[in-house]
């Protein structure tokens, strides 16, 4: 670990380098400020903490994420001062689990495309890698390293916006007083890491198609299928089958996640699969799983409050049913 950590140290001097250039049309002043919130110190004097949730770090061992103004976001913007602390989680570099990449980014050669059954490239298009290290397509976060991600570079999951509409005793649609439009309902679970209401997504694993994920991941955190037999996880899974054979895409991208370093970073693909008539779900109950807390079906509404950036896929299912926000 030491010689890895001295690798990166060695490496400061790219954070300042002229090498940097932004996606064409993707990073530019304005997108970047939209991105980093969640992922970023936007005040000097309120610095966010990278606490990453698998270590239980000690107050004292609490890492801290550099203050990256507003116009210092863009890697095109010259910053000679900004040297942010390296950090991955200790417990990816102590257990090595497989899914997880090696120790060290320069051991990996395949960038922007397909490693063996790993995906490096970007929804967000081609990036940069400089000195054998990817750099974050939507600028400086204020932590270099991995963080608690599992991959260096784009890690890449997949977020299932199961929707519905709410409905009275009688079975009728129920409108909203002030906009007067039908009120849809989607399937959220509390995350245990954090303790935010979230969309039941996760991350592809190996190989897998994004419409494996979508499913796979829905029934793991909403209707706790890996606490079933197989018969009962088979009936579940031939209940669902029809409402995600029709899906529709409304988002492919780069996300605003706690998670995001300069070297690591979350995008994601989110689907909207609705239930029109409520012959999914009128008799099936939602029961959390893996790792929810607890899980059920959330008023969408423009006051909510969701993990990362899940509020704006939330936003556009409801804006693509014509629903009330």
């Amino acid at each position: 670990m030491g010689l890895f950590l001295s690798i990166l140290n060695s490496l400061t001097s790219y954070f300042t380098s002229q090498k940097y250039v932004t996606l064409d049309n993707k990073n530019d002043e304005i997108s970047n400020k939209k991105f980093h919130t969640a992922c970023r110190s936007c005040h000097q004097n309120k610095l966010i903490s990278y606490q990453s949730k698998i270590d239980n770090l000690k107050p004292d061992e609490i890492v801290y994420r550099t203050f990256v103004p507003d116009d210092k976001v863009c890697w095109s913007v010259k910053w000679s001062d900004y040297k942010p602390k390296n950090y991955t989680a200790i417990k990816l570099l102590r257990d090595k689990p497989v899914w997880a990449d090696v120790e060290n980014p320069l051991d990996i050669k395949n960038w922007n495309q397909i490693d063996n059954q790993t995906d490096r490239r970007s929804h967000m298009g081609v990036y940069e890698v400089v000195d054998g290290i990817p750099i974050n397509p939507s600028g400086r976060t204020g932590i270099a390293g991995r963080g608690q991600l599992g991959k260096w570079g784009p890690n890449h999951a997949a977020d299932p916006v199961v929707t519905r509409w709410k409905r009275d005793t009688n079975g009728e649609k129920i409108f909203d007083p002030k906009t007067n439009k039908p009120i849809l309902q989607f399937v959220s679970i509390r995350r245990l890491d954090t303790n935010e209401w979230a969309i039941p997504g996760g991350m592809c694993d190996p190989g897998e198609k994004i419409s494996q994920t979508l499913k796979r991941e829905f029934m793991e955190e909403a209707t706790d299928c890996l606490g079933q037999n197989s018969e009962a996880r088979e009936k579940i899974e031939n209940h669902l089958s029809q409402l995600f054979e029709n899906g529709v895409e409304l988002f492919r991208g780069y996300v605003d996640d706690p998670r995001n370093t300069d070297n690591a970073w979350m995008e994601t693909i989110a689907y909207n699969f609705h239930d029109e008539d409520d012959t999914v779900f009128k008799n099936f109950a939602l029961t959390a799983g893996d790792d929810a807390g607890s899980v059920t079906w959330m008023d969408i509404d423009g006051k909510l409050k969701l993990y990362a950036s899940h509020k704006n896929f939330v936003q556009k299912a409801a804006e693509l049913h014509s629903a009330h926000w």
